[in-house]
């Protein structure tokens, strides 16, 4: 695979996975066209050597792995959400001649970039049947059907001086001026373009807005991709090409878990049981297990803020990282990073073998550290751990931008690990 086709990919399954849950199932249908062989978490498992497979849990988290009988695996961890503009449990308001909804900020994003977007919603409903049996679906609207307009310059004239953003009252996208709307009819409308007609009653949902411009590349020389969900898709998608692209007796594990995002404190979160749960049904036996995790090598991967040309003074000049200018490697002395000597000297190791550029980023001393999902998988499985990432402007904007070389270099770097 050559760079072309890797970023060609990247952009469908950019485009295609506007939440969690559809970023699992367009994983789950890349891993079955693989050969992977899909697991129940509530069914007993019989694994053979020499084959590979996957499983999800909550349909926004999901684990491949292959499974020959070296153990010294390479672990390659994301995760599958972005910061986003939630629906509320009753979202209709109606009010001032317009029918919106109400929202709830998922994540810290940036608030600013989401007015006058043309916005889709996105996620998972649950119904009750006619049998009464309780179903799921996932839908995509994909066309805008919701807008947050700006106010006016003329009614704000401190707009472009010091403009504040209420989460409560300023962010509520506007539907419709038919103020007949009702949500049930409205979600009765999207399950029937899924051929979904049996629907008794609407018990819940998880809907997100999102913007519906597509990733697309950016540049004199695309140089650059623009994208929605930059952070963390592109590490998901990195990660799934790796462990499709390997020979299926090489010791590979990719985990895509939810809700980084929010702290990663759920059941499938990164501080949940979910990874785990998983190396454990694959090596029961205690020893075999701890052999396997002290010979491993957790490589997590989330996006690395690359130094913005506007704002340079918000770098440590001698951490910055420049786009198109390869992988980060992220240290924190203060442990908001796993990566250490050990791990570090690997994954350099790696990369200078195969000629591919790296970085180092340390946040400003007298600026707070971000973290990920490294030090949570780190601490849970005692597993030696790097923290990665590629460099990106506007992180968690409704339009992120990353470099068109980077995500290509990480994923031969991963694949010479698997060597």
């Amino acid at each position: 695979m050559d760079k072309n086709d890797f970023n060609e990919g990247l952009l469908g399954f950019l485009d295609a996975s506007p939440t969690p849950f559809h970023a699992t199932n367009n994983m789950s249908m890349m891993f079955k066209n693989a050969g992977f062989v899909k697991l129940e978490e509530s069914d007993k498992w019989e694994l053979e050597h020499g084959k590979k497979y996957f499983v999800t849990r909550n349909d926004s988290s999901i684990i491949a792995f292959t499974y020959p009988k070296n153990k010294n695996y390479v672990m390659f961890g994301a995760h599958t959400d972005s910061p986003n503009l939630k629906l509320k449990p009753n979202p209709v308001i109606k009010e001032h001649g317009v029918v919106k909804f109400g929202v709830e900020p998922y994540g810290s994003l940036l608030l600013n970039p989401w007015f006058d977007r043309d916005l889709s919603l996105a996620g998972r409903v649950s119904y009750l049947n006619s049998q009464n049996v309780v179903k799921d679906a996932l839908i995509d609207t994909k066309k805008a059907i919701a807008i947050i307009p700006s106010l006016a310059i003329h009614l704000d004239e401190n707009a472009n001086k010091e403009r504040t953003v209420n989460q409560q009252s300023d962010m509520c996208p506007i539907l419709t001026t038919n103020e007949e709307f009702e949500f049930d009819e409205f979600l009765k409308w999207q399950l029937s373009k899924l051929d979904i007609l049996d629907v008794k009653n609407f018990y819940a949902s998880e809907l997100s807005f999102y913007d519906t411009q597509k990733a697309s590349y950016v540049g004199l020389s695309d140089d650059f991709i623009a994208s929605a969900r930059l952070d963390n898709l592109l590490s998901c998608y990195t990660g799934m090409l790796s462990i499709c692209s390997i020979s299926d007796e090489k010791p590979m594990l990719f985990i895509a878990s939810d809700h980084e995002e929010v702290g990663s404190a759920s059941t499938s979160g990164a501080s949940g049981s979910f990874l785990e749960n998983t190396l454990k049904r694959m090596y029961s036996d205690y020893d075999e297990y701890m052999n396997m995790i002290s010979t491993s090598i957790m490589i997590s991967a989330d996006n690395a803020h690359a130094i913005h040309p506007n704002y340079s003074d918000k770098h440590d000049k001698n951490h910055a990282p420049y786009i198109n200018r390869g992988s980060v490697i992220k240290v924190n002395a203060n442990q908001r990073y796993a990566s250490n000597s050990k791990t570090i000297s690997r994954f350099m190791n790696v990369a200078s073998s195969l000629d591919e550029p790296i970085q180092q980023f340390v946040t400003r001393s007298d600026m707070g550290c971000g973290s990920t999902i490294g030090p949570l998988t780190a601490t849970r499985l005692g597993i030696d751990t790097l923290d990665v990432g590629l460099p990106t402007y506007a992180m968690h904007s409704i339009r992120e931008l990353c470099g068109s070389d980077d995500a290509y270099s990480l994923y031969k770097i991963i694949l010479g690990f698997s060597e």
